[in-house]
């Protein structure tokens, strides 16, 4: 049984323990058994007991219950124990027979009250557990979503300064690599699935025959990304390499980032590919653009390919 967990008998039920347990004992003396019984200390019933010992009918039953139940209620803590016990003995009260035959009836009444009070105290305490367990996992779960949005912005702000440092490598192959590492580690803050750049080996031992900058995981679609930083525009030659890998799977999309823009031609070429696959093209200020204006890079990706299916228009720049 669940009993109350409070410091103290609240008065509904200190009224109601005070009229059953007289009922409950036929005669003083058992009425002192019954506190001993429950644990309560000599200490405490020694004014109502000293006082029936002098003179046997200058107390009753009643007032020596209230007289206890008073002093237990005042330690508080400290007798936590015992009313707990004492509430224990009454609801668990089954011999109602060996009350005096007159207070049976209104001893299984208060009984039953008692009960119906503790269920009730019972049902609030389990609703206020519950509440303070929900409001916990509430905040705990804040506490997470802060926490991983403290990471997701430390990793945006990572990519932007890594992007930036660009500028200052002199080695072109140098840039290129740190361009993918950059551009795959921005992609992986705004949770769009990553698999770095890999190279495909020949089955015949002729060493590396293709070689893979990274793909992206949007909306259930496979991206193959190219990632170039040249000097001057991507031409046809260079956006068409990509193409032929993407056409050679049969779900892939493609995803082709310049840091120096694309030429008429390359961009009239991936439009022509849209007939048969999905091809997005975007420029690196952009994407640094996006960084500093806070723009979600996977929404404006999902504007990207929307315009490229819909206005086959794979150039669409979603910051105007």
């Amino acid at each position: 049984m669940t009993v109350d967990i409070s410091f103290h008998y609240p008065p509904e039920l200190m009224s109601l323990l005070i009229d059953v347990i007289p009922l409950l004992n036929r005669g003083k003396k058992d009425v002192f058994l019954f506190f001993k019984g429950a644990g309560v200390a000599d200490s405490i019933v020694a004014t109502p007991f000293q006082q029936w010992q002098r003179d046997k009918d200058s107390i009753n039953k009643f007032e020596i219950v209230r007289q206890i139940l008073t002093k237990l209620n005042e330690r508080g803590e400290a007798c936590l124990r015992e009313r707990r016990e004492i509430l224990k003995r009454v609801v668990e009260f089954e011999s109602f027979s060996a009350c005096w035959e007159g207070d049976q009836l209104k001893a299984r009444g208060l009984v039953a009250e008692i009960r119906d009070v503790q269920n009730v105290k019972d049902s609030f305490t389990r609703m206020k557990l519950e509440r303070e367990r929900e409001q916990q996992q509430r905040m705990a779960n804040e506490r997470q979503q802060a926490e991983a949005l403290r990471r997701r912005e430390a990793a945006i702000e990572q990519s932007k300064h890594d992007l930036f440092a660009l500028v200052s490598l002199r080695s072109p192959q140098g840039r290129g690599t740190a361009l993918e590492a950059a551009l795959n580690g921005l992609f992986k803050a705004f949770d769009i699935g990553v698999r770095n750049a890999f190279a495909l080996v020949g089955d015949d031992g002729e060493g590396t025959v293709e070689q893979i900058d990274g793909v992206v995981e949007l909306d259930g679609h496979l991206y193959f990304v190219e990632m170039k930083w040249w000097g001057s525009p991507l031409g046809v030659p260079e956006v068409s390499q990509h193409l032929v890998r993407v056409y050679q799977r049969a779900e892939a999309r493609a995803i082709i980032i310049s840091a120096s823009d694309f030429t008429a031609p390359a961009v009239k070429t991936c439009k022509e590919a849209l007939q048969q696959k999905v091809v997005v093209l975007c420029s690196l200020q952009e994407i640094v653009a996006m960084l500093e204006l806070h723009v979600d890079l996977k929404e404006s990706l999902r504007k990207k390919v929307q315009a490229a299916v819909v206005d086959k228009n794979p150039l669409y720049k979603p910051m105007g």
